[in-house]
């Protein structure tokens, strides 16, 4: 109970110093790249280290940091935000949801440090906010998403939504799948019941996107999500439903094929 406590009062304090403290880094080096820095070598690891999660990662000679890149990682905790920011090493941007621009703090803080926001609302807004965002990726940005859309509840793999694998299509650049293990353990979905362990990070092979028709966004998301699954094995996870590869229109989680393999 007290480490329950203490991991929540230190991500409460670390967040309302840090986050402002990326807005004075940027004012200052006139660089987004900056804050993105401050969250990676500052923010992350306290909250790494308060959480008592052991980081394991192996695979790090598939990030260039030189290219452009997306990378897609199954979710499995809120836990998964600062290891990532530590396990790949490169300064990349999250895709976020628009509403999140709004929230206090770590909504100024995304806006500031410039990750990417897709906003899923309106047909039209959503082309014009993928085409924005992968005209940032070709320019040099790398970006790093979470195509499940939501955190797994039982560490299955979950089918894909196809909306960023359209965004990788649209940059043409690689894709670098990436397999979390063991952070729904330490900090379970919708819990503050920490559990020290450790966590395991693979990163995988980039993934050409030009071997991919230009509208073949279920293709290449399960190209992509074969591989994590693979990789969730090898780390001794529970794989996924090859089946359900892809989520429904407007649903997170599961698809008609998940619901009837779980019943």
């Amino acid at each position: 109970m007290l480490r329950n406590l203490l991991c929540m009062v230190v991500a409460v304090v670390a967040t309302a110093v840090f986050f402002p403290l990326t807005v004075v880094v940027a004012l200052v080096t006139l660089n987004p790249g900056a804050t993105v820095w401050v969250a990676r070598r500052l923010w992350s690891p306290v909250l790494i280290a308060t959480g008592g999660a052991r980081v394991v990662v192996t695979g790090q000679e598939n990030v260039d940091p030189k290219r452009p890149t997306i990378y897609v990682s199954n979710h499995q905790s809120t836990l998964d935000i600062p290891i990532h920011f530590v396990a790949v090493p490169v300064n990349f941007r999250f895709v976020a949801k628009h509403q999140l621009k709004y929230v206090p703090l770590i909504g100024w803080y995304l806006w500031m440090a410039g990750h990417v926001f897709i906003n899923r609302g309106r047909r039209d807004k959503a082309i014009a906010s993928l085409d924005e965002a992968a005209r940032k990726i070709r320019e040099g940005t790398s970006v790093f998403l979470y195509p499940e859309g939501t955190r797994s509840d039982d560490g299955r793999v979950l089918p894909f939504k196809k909306g960023p694998f359209a965004l990788a299509l649209r940059a043409r650049v690689p894709v670098v799948p990436i397999t979390i293990e063991g952070s729904g353990t330490v900090m379970p979905k919708n819990s503050w019941n920490i559990q020290p362990g450790p966590v395991y990070v693979k990163i995988g092979k980039p993934i050409d996107t030009t071997r991919f028709a230009d509208n073949d966004r279920e293709g290449l998301a399960r190209a992509v999500r074969d591989v994590i699954i693979a990789q969730s094995l090898e780390l001794g996870g529970k794989g996924g439903d090859s089946r359900a590869a892809v989520a429904d229109a407007g649903v997170e989680g599961e698809t008609q094929q998940s619901r009837r393999s779980a019943s």
